[in-house]
């Protein structure tokens, strides 16, 4: 959403209609790795692949025009500011600065458990908790050298923008160069494609999306409950103890904030036994949750391999309604 309102400010082109997920570039180039190809979400950052600067052998006078190629005929060339927003950019800010030297970067942060619970949802990349943090935490601390050698970064967090987003956007302009427009009088809508939706998300041409704070919510709540009722809180409950002092470095908190009182925690040797067999569990249970997965992905292309064309129509048609009958008992349930 931030990426969409950036791209919104006046002679900012962000792309559009590229049919890939949130329109995210990484999707219409060949020249550095996918992060589906590196891990998937919650474990690109661990694969050496995905860290590039100004020394990848990548970085070549004619992958860099393949590069602009690829993503040109998405942007309106019009305008003078060009943005593409990709999640592993974080750990490309050196590569891409050298690539497009007029480079400017705004790095948007989350809490880690909203990040690390958002995530799971990707069941294809499924990973444990505890994993999600040590991921969160590798590519933050990647940035922290990064960001170093960059000429021209803002920071801000997802929290401080969903408070205030017109602040924010305000800021960004100004360090751009650039400014937020009016709202238009008459606007246009276009389809963004997401992840497990048919429909996918309808968004404004040129209105500034409005943001919420209700998504985080849902996940402090879950770890919440995780924390105080879950089967597996005494697992829960030592990472939390774990991961706290790496993560109040950045201004978070797995506890503070969220109703949870810090003594519930404990610890001790047999806790923190019992917490490290946990750890062990979780990702042998990560682990199989993804090979049943992509074994099932198989067996699908197998059968689209096999069925007539008639019978696989008929099916996306299906899904396709049933879609957007739930999208439309959502409409009206609000």
């Amino acid at each position: 959403m931030l990426g969409r309102n950036v791209g919104r400010l006046e002679n900012c082109a962000g792309l559009k209609n590229t049919g890939m997920l949130e329109d995210e570039g990484q999707y219409l180039q060949d020249v550095y790795p996918l992060a589906g190809d590196c891990g998937g979400d919650g474990r690109f950052g661990f694969n050496p692949r995905m860290h590039l600067t100004e020394t990848s052998d990548l970085l070549t006078p004619e992958n860099v025009a393949r590069l602009w190629a690829s993503w040109a005929p998405y942007w309106d060339e019009s305008k003078t500011t060009f943005v593409e927003k990709t999640p592993a950019n974080l750990l490309m800010t050196r590569f891409l600065q050298a690539a497009f030297s007029n480079s400017y970067f705004v790095i948007v942060r989350r809490h880690p458990v909203s990040v690390g619970l958002a995530t799971q949802k990707w069941k294809i990349n499924v990973t444990s908790l505890y994993n999600m943090f040590d991921h969160w935490l590798r590519c933050h601390e990647l940035f922290d050298q990064d960001k170093r050698y960059l000429n021209h970064v803002y920071e801000l967090s997802y929290e401080d923008y969903v408070e205030n987003p017109d602040k924010y956007h305000q800021e960004i302009a100004a360090f751009t160069g650039t400014r937020v427009p009016e709202p238009p009088k008459e606007d246009k809508f276009r389809t963004v494609a997401q992840w497990r939706s048919y429909t996918g998300l309808l968004v404004s041409e040129r209105a500034m999306e409005e943001v919420s704070g209700v998504h985080n919510k849902k996940y402090f709540d879950r770890w919440s409950n995780l924390l105080t009722h879950s089967t597996f809180k005494s697992y829960y409950r030592y990472i939390a103890r774990k991961y706290e002092p790496r993560f109040s470095k950045y201004g978070y908190s797995l506890t503070k904030g969220l109703g949870i009182d810090g003594e519930m925690l404990g610890g001790g040797k047999v806790s923190n036994a019992v917490g490290v067999f946990c750890c062990l569990a979780a990702d042998t249970g990560a682990f199989v949750r993804r090979v049943e997965t992509r074994v099932g992905g198989h067996i699908k292309q197998l059968i689209k391999a096999v069925l007539p064309e008639f019978f696989l129509t008929r099916i996306s048609q299906r899904r396709r309604r049933d879609a957007l009958n739930k999208e439309r008992a959502r409409a009206l349930s609000h």
